[in-house]
């Protein structure tokens, strides 16, 4: 029978393996089936060991595969006692936490998991469980985020739910603190149901193309998108990412992203999983807790943490942090979810010793779609294409929304076909279940990722910039991400983010905001600037420090919060003149869909005629109103 796992240790290997027929690669079937073969082929290996936080890193609660099997049967027997079914969504609100792991994967087996991000608003949080059709939802108990617990509590008797489940902190003491009862909700801790139910599975296994999750967008305004997974794309999407992964079946994984995101559960849990290896978890705070730098390098001797994956942000503070530690374990380091800039990737590198591998992809193409090999590929490339996986650059027909691949190395819209893309967004529920349209987003079998790039005759991807972040000033095209990147090696920024300003005259000009290790003067950053971006249009007009720059709510950088941001500045000195009252909370100035809007209730005609005067010169989108 063919190797499921074929030689992958750099970019010639590719046209080897997609040589064999992907059939015949013989992948598990499911989640399901791939946690199933782990624990029958490595039942006393450890699988995870999870940290209570990360000022007691050194204590962990830890199972093996067996018993992270037995954990998931028996809370996957609980959700099916409350009544989800393989076309049912579960929704899981909570920090990371030792508990939430087999939480999700239990809900993959038996129905559908909807993980959220806490730090959305009660809104979103309701409006897309209500989208999802989730009944059941497992939730940071009162112990774990007692924010979170109280946002559960009101959305279940909002929602009229079925049942509300509280998960604890890991390593937390017994007996746990009794939870306060609502109204036609079923509450109760997991764990002291899950107690009570057999180690074996009482229900059907999912199959390839049944549902396994839905996972939220970034968001950037309104309620985020939900997109739809099946148990053959995120199969697919492991085993890829695992080629790569060191091979041997002893080497730790560090996980600390938080597992709303797809990264978290498919590069982090998946992929380890599919190579039977151990992932030390961090707490619920991950990356973000203030006690996990200062100790990261003895984390990493300590556990033998031979891989991991993060954001760039992460990189560039850990690049500070002086090493104190052996860290000769640590092979591959992966970076995804936001653009890398090379002064973090060189930084990084300079200080550990260690290339950082950069990873491409997106939701509705399951997580990662490319990756780099350090030391090979084309300058400026995000990676080569993973097996299985077709991407190209692409023309899109602006009428029929038709993709025609155009010839390598031009630059077009990023388009991925294949196992990994997703069947569509989920609208809502008809009588089959979950109902998901995907028009204008995949056409033909092609996902179009909004991203503007190239990519070369053996897979090589090189991104150009996102599509709506091109800045157009007086016609001229503007790719912010060579801003950025210049502004990254001043060496007081430590983030930088380029977006579009509405001008008069030119329609845009860019404007940049950035984070500060220290004091700095925006306009000695912005003479420094200029004096090195590619050429003299793109040099910012101006430089503004925040102490840290927006993300979506999947955490990736929120280029349209930047542009409201601008826009109110360039606007808001002309529309006060005009005699326009303007709302401190900004809320005069907003995105809807992507697009920056202004909504002005004015007292007079002659001021609304002022005004409307003055957003036609700037020709942003605008509705000004006469009150009464």
């Amino acid at each position: 029978m063919t190797s499921v796992w074929p030689a992958y240790r750099g970019p010639d290997d590719l046209a080897t393996i997609e040589a064999v027929p992907l059939v015949d690669r013989h992948l598990p079937a499911s989640v399901y089936d791939l946690l199933r073969h782990a624990a029958e082929e490595r039942p006393s290996a450890v699988a995870h060991r999870t940290m209570r936080d990360a000022t007691a890193w050194q204590e962990t609660e830890t199972r093996t595969y067996a018993e992270l099997l037995a954990q998931v049967h028996r809370r996957a027997n609980v959700l099916t006692s409350l009544g989800v079914r393989r076309t049912d969504a579960v929704g899981l609100l909570s920090v990371n936490t030792a508990e939430l792991v087999p939480a999700l994967l239990a809900a993959e087996t038996v129905g559908i998991a909807a993980p959220l991000n806490p730090a959305l608003h009660a809104g979103d949080l309701a409006a897309l469980l209500e989208r999802a059709g989730a009944e059941v939802l497992v939730a940071a108990g009162p112990e774990l985020h007692a924010g979170v617990w109280q946002t559960a509590r009101e959305l279940a008797v909002g929602l009229g739910l079925r049942a509300l489940l509280a998960l604890r902190p890991t390593g937390s003491p017994d007996p746990a603190p009794a939870l306060d009862p609502l109204d036609g909700v079923d509450v109760a801790y997991l764990d002291e149901l899950a107690a009570g139910q057999p180690d074996d599975l009482l229900s059907p296994v999912p199959g390839p193309d049944d549902l396994a999750a839905f996972f939220h967008t970034g968001g950037t305004t309104g309620t985020p998108k939900l997109a739809a997974h099946t148990h053959r794309m995120q199969v697919l999407d492991a085993w890829d990412i695992a080629l790569g992964m060191v091979p041997d079946p002893d080497a730790v994984f560090f996980a600390a992203l938080p597992l709303f995101h797809v990264n978290a559960l498919v590069v982090t849990t998946l992929a380890p999983l599919m190579r039977r290896q151990s992932v030390v978890w961090a707490g619920p705070l991950g990356y973000r807790d203030p006690a996990l730098a200062p100790a990261f390098w003895r984390v990493v001797e300590h556990y033998r943490i031979a891989a991991m994956s993060a954001v760039p942000t992460v990189y560039a503070g850990l690049s500070t942090v002086p090493v104190d530690a052996d860290i000769s374990s640590l092979r591959l380091v992966i970076v995804g979810a936001a653009p890398l800039p090379p002064s973090v990737a060189r930084r990084w590198h300079e200080h550990t010793g260690v290339p950082l591998c950069e990873g491409y992809g997106l939701t509705e193409a399951t997580c990662a779609s490319a990756r780099s090999f350090p030391g090979h590929g084309p300058t400026g490339s995000v990676g080569q294409r993973l097996p299985y996986q077709e991407v190209v650059a692409a023309r899109v027909d602006p009428t029929t929304g038709l993709l025609t691949p155009l010839p390598a190395g031009e630059v077009g819209t990023i388009a991925i076909r294949g196992g990994c893309v997703f069947p569509g967004y989920v609208v809502g529920r008809d009588a089959d279940g979950p109902a998901l349209d995907a028009t204008g987003k995949v056409v033909d079998g092609w996902l179009d990722t909004g991203d503007l790039g190239s990519v070369t005759d053996d897979g090589w991807v090189r991104l150009v910039g996102r599509a709506k972040d091109v800045i157009i000033r007086g016609g001229h095209n503007i790719d912010p991400a060579p801003v950025e990147q210049v502004l990254l090696e001043h060496p007081s920024i430590v983030d930088a983010g380029v977006v579009g300003r509405p001008d008069a005259r030119s329609g845009e000009v860019p404007v940049a905001f950035v984070v500060a290790r220290d004091d700095v003067d925006p306009d000695e950053v912005r003479t420094w600037a200029a004096e090195r971006v590619p050429e003299a249009a793109a040099a910012p007009a101006s430089i503004t420090v925040l102490p840290a720059l927006p993300v979506t709510a999947v955490g990736k950088p929120d280029k349209v919060a930047l542009r409201v941001l601008a826009t109110r500045a360039a606007l808001a000195p002309g529309l006060v003149e005009a005699g326009a009252e303007l709302a401190d909370d900004g809320r005069w100035c907003v995105a809807l869909d992507g697009v920056v809007r202004v909504r002005l209730v004015v007292g007079a005609d002659h001021v609304r005629d002022r005004c409307r005067a003055l957003l036609d010169q700037y020709a942003v989108d605008a509705d000004v109103v006469v009150a009464g």
